[in-house]
């Protein structure tokens, strides 16, 4: 497979528009959504939550005819794709309300497609957080200006609604590492990198110890 592209993008779902039965809406992230926000990093392949409207039939009925369309489109487009009706079960670190906060990005047809709002993008890099992540991370938030405190309170919910698991030190020291090491090359020398971070053990609900 060819790196992904926003050529590639428009090919996977043009085709998948003329094969669904019903309307889809489709929420990118992952690398896919960082490439349309401003990252020049390659990746191979596109991630979506996925939702189906049902009409004449039921929704069981579409879901395996729209699963159909989406391996023939992926075929067509030459495009390795992984979706999922709730992306916020693929990590441990949860997105409350994730499907609210999503901005419109094109319709193909029957197709709509949207990207996560930054924020709620970052919560899942900042989960894994490997060196590709970390890249990603500072594109996108550059580029989409994210400002510094509405970030760190997204971080801060996304872990107090998570279930208690070992993730949930790993992603608050990732957290921790990202606004201090690179906090302040992103929004200035200025930046004060324990306020921001103030902001997410509050919204945490982390007593200071």
């Amino acid at each position: 497979m060819a790196p992904l592209s926003a050529e590639v993008l428009d090919a996977f779902f043009a085709a998948l528009a003329v094969r669904v039965p019903c309307h889809v809406r489709i929420i990118i992230t992952g690398g896919a959504e960082a490439l349309l926000l401003g990252s020049s990093r390659p990746t191979l392949d596109l991630d979506f939550g996925l939702s189906v409207t049902s009409g004449r039939a039921g929704i069981e009925t579409y879901w395996a005819e729209v699963e159909a369309a989406i391996a023939a489109a992926s075929e067509a487009a030459q495009l390795t794709v992984q979706y999922s009706a709730d992306i916020d079960r693929w990590s441990l670190i949860t997105m409350p309300g994730y499907v609210r906060h999503t901005r419109p990005h094109r319709r193909y047809g029957r197709v709509t497609v949207h990207l996560l709002e930054p924020a709620y993008w970052a919560v899942q890099k900042l989960t894994r957080y490997v060196d590709s992540d970390i890249s990603d991370l500072q594109s996108v938030l550059r580029n989409q200006r994210v400002a510094p405190l509405p970030l760190a309170r997204v971080c801060g919910r996304s872990l107090r609604a998570s279930p208690r698991s070992t993730a949930l030190f790993a992603f608050r020291q990732h957290v921790e590492h990202f606004f201090r090491t690179y906090g302040p090359a992103l929004w200035g020398p200025e930046f004060d990198p324990e306020s921001a971070l103030g902001v997410f053990h509050r919204a945490a609900g982390i007593v200071p110890g």
